[in-house]
């Protein structure tokens, strides 16, 4: 198994390039279920979580075609069966993407209840309950989801309870091959679900109300779309860790290809802690930027409340919990999505960082100096997190069970000695 050894890192400098977002890259993989057509997709993330769904849909019967590292053309022309498998699906609870795609156009699936990480409760009813309105015959049996619709899933007006951009996802894919209108109400906003919009839309299917929390979807009453090529959307949260790792450095360093348009909560929050930014165009794409932070005179103690797009992500918490223990005074995190995403606070605690936790708010006290420790990985992003205070630790610190990491971020190492870092990526 892999450690990461980090020692205490001057000021970094320099380029580090964003990759595609690994949170777009799975749902729009699952879209190719819905297709008997090659779909060509660039842009994907080289992260193990994009090579597990991959090897889903290379179980299920689907023919993939490797165009370069960040490439594929993926053709479910010929799906051999239907049933996603535990030994698979319970690395990842993103595999439950496949259940609305298989349901939908093969009118039949059966999907392993999902793993990932241990972050809290994140039930699949909101997905059962929806798809059983649209006409779907649903039971858990041996650990596995049973879907059937023999007469076709048909449109209805689908009410989530609670935001779910995997819910959302799912029931969007669904409804593109179902009879009549499918309506979701309190539909996630996030770019994620976006993007995945966009592409339906553009392969032919109607689509109204993009990007607000109500979605129109008239389905295609089993016609399969065709897709014109596409590319992922750059990764916010993987851009997100970055600039946490220039800020808690207080170094100066420049993002390429990035959505400014979706760091917005991010940008704010460390504006707000003191920092500021030049952005340029990008000369490789039109629609993305380049992205410079500036180093900040002085770090202000800030406040977080963890919310759904476009409020601030609870996939940047932990980064910014780190970068805590470098600001003035007291900063207050407020965690409400997950009850268990403050995992890494007793890793951090291990380091010398000063948080008291009650309940679901951490108060941080900073201007703490930290100290190398070994510390374990408990999430994918509570692992970012240690690494970011290992930049900022007296000594050597070590990461240890950084597969989380893997999950999530491509080529982490290589793009922080690229930043001037010293890590080092070893065998236990």
């Amino acid at each position: 198994m892999d450690y990461l050894q980090i020692r205490q890192s001057p000021k970094l400098s320099g380029e580090v390039a964003i990759s595609g977002a690994k949170n777009v890259a799975l749902p729009l993989l699952a879209l190719s279920l819905l297709s008997d057509k090659p779909v060509k997709i660039s842009n994907l993330p080289n992260v193990t979580d994009v090579k597990t769904l991959t090897k889903l849909l290379e179980h299920l019967g689907a023919n993939i075609t490797t165009i370069d590292s960040h490439s594929l053309e993926v053709t479910c022309e010929q799906i051999i069966h239907t049933r996603a498998i535990y030994d698979i699906v319970r690395k990842m609870r993103a595999s439950i993407l496949v259940l609305g795609p298989l349901l939908t156009r093969f009118r039949t699936c059966e999907v392993s209840l999902p793993g990932g990480c241990a972050i809290g409760a994140r039930p699949v009813d909101l997905h059962l309950k929806a798809l059983e309105k649209m006409g779907a015959q649903i039971h858990i049996q041996g650990g596995y989801i049973i879907a059937h619709a023999p007469k076709g899933l048909k449109g209805t007006d689908i009410l989530f309870d609670k935001i779910s951009v995997t819910g959302s996802e799912n029931i969007i894919m669904a409804a593109a091959l179902a009879q009549g209108k499918t309506r979701i109400i309190n539909a996630a906003k996030e770019p994620e679900v976006v993007q995945l919009c966009e592409i339906l839309h553009k392969s032919g299917i109607e689509i109204e109300g993009i990007g607000s929390n109500e979605l129109l979807i008239r389905g295609s009453d089993g016609i399969l779309p065709t897709f014109v090529p596409f590319s992922v959307i750059p990764d916010r949260i993987e851009a997100g860790t970055y600039l946490c790792a220039g800020a808690i450095t207080n170094s100066s360093i420049t993002l390429k290809g990035v959505l400014c348009t979706h760091l917005k909560a991010i940008l704010d929050k460390l504006e707000e802690i003191g920092f500021s930014f030049e952005v340029q165009e990008s000369d490789k794409q039109e629609d993305v930027q380049n992205l410079r932070i500036l180093s900040a005179k002085k770090f202000n103690p800030f406040e977080i409340v963890t919310t759904e797009y476009p409020g601030f992500p609870t996939d940047m918490q932990a980064q910014f919990m780190a970068l805590a223990t470098q600001c003035e005074g007291v900063s207050v995190i407020e965690e409400r999505l997950f009850e268990n995403r403050f995992m890494h606070v007793s890793e951090l605690q291990r380091l010398g960082a000063d948080i008291k936790l009650t309940n679901n708010i951490a108060k941080i006290s900073g201007k703490r100096e930290l100290f190398g420790a070994s510390v374990m990985a408990t999430d994918l992003r509570a692992s970012s997190a240690l690494v970011l205070a290992g930049l900022v630790a007296q000594g050597e610190t070590q990461v240890h069970r950084i597969y989380h990491l893997d999950r999530g971020y491509e080529a982490l190492e290589q793009k922080f000695l690229g930043l001037g870092a010293d890590i080092t990526r070893l065998k236990e």
